[in-house]
């Protein structure tokens, strides 16, 4: 039991490493990406830019209690593939959005599957005795600053390369991901384990 645990809480920690990451390879150049689009100056990006997380927040203010709901009746794992999928669509429409208006739609799918980092709460929630239950979310919280320090700096090394190279890694990246942890996914229920987490 206490293995089954170790795992569980090394997929969650990796599972929000990589959402972050994702996300911090992005913030370096989203600004030139909209200033490109909109044929304006960066400092004026940012107005756009906040709308855009503005979607992304209201909507996953609306679909996050919805995802934990989902998460307690199917199980944490699903949920978080789920999330993870969603933010690689989010970072393919990124990638290769012709227009100022298709950010919306990836930002909308990203906000309806942004859910992740609640249900990796949950999850840890979960796994946790009083005993360890600090120490295992402090490590969460680790584990999103590590990822907000690397991603930045991922995405600034990448833009080397082009303004889209950092959302095409973001997509690549989480794609990787997403059928990695499938694939553990489809292990644990080729086992038929009673655990639902």
């Amino acid at each position: 039991m206490k293995a089954s645990r170790q795992a569980a809480l090394g997929f969650i920690l990796i599972t929000v490493f990589v959402d972050v990451i994702g996300w911090g390879l992005i913030i370096p150049v989203m600004q030139d990406l909209i200033s490109g689009m909109k044929h304006i100056p960066v400092n004026e990006a940012s107005t756009y830019g906040s709308w855009l997380l503005s979607v992304y927040a209201l909507i996953q203010f609306i679909c996050a209690p919805i995802l934990g709901n989902l998460s307690d009746k199917y199980g944490r794992r699903p949920v978080l593939l789920f999330s993870l999928f969603g933010f690689a669509v989010d970072y393919l429409f990124l990638a290769l959005s012709p227009s100022y208006g298709w950010l919306f739609i990836g930002r909308i799918v990203a906000g309806i599957t942004g859910a992740s980092f609640t249900t990796a709460s949950a999850y840890i929630a979960d796994i946790s005795t009083p005993e360890n239950k600090a120490k295992n979310f402090g490590m969460i919280g680790a584990a999103f600053g590590l990822g907000f320090i690397v991603g930045p700096a991922i995405g600034g090394l990448l833009s080397g390369w082009g303004i889209r190279a950092p959302f095409l890694c973001s997509c690549n990246f989480v794609h990787a991901q997403f059928f990695i942890r499938l694939f553990c996914f489809a292990g644990v229920i080729a086992k038929r384990t009673p655990e639902r987490i």
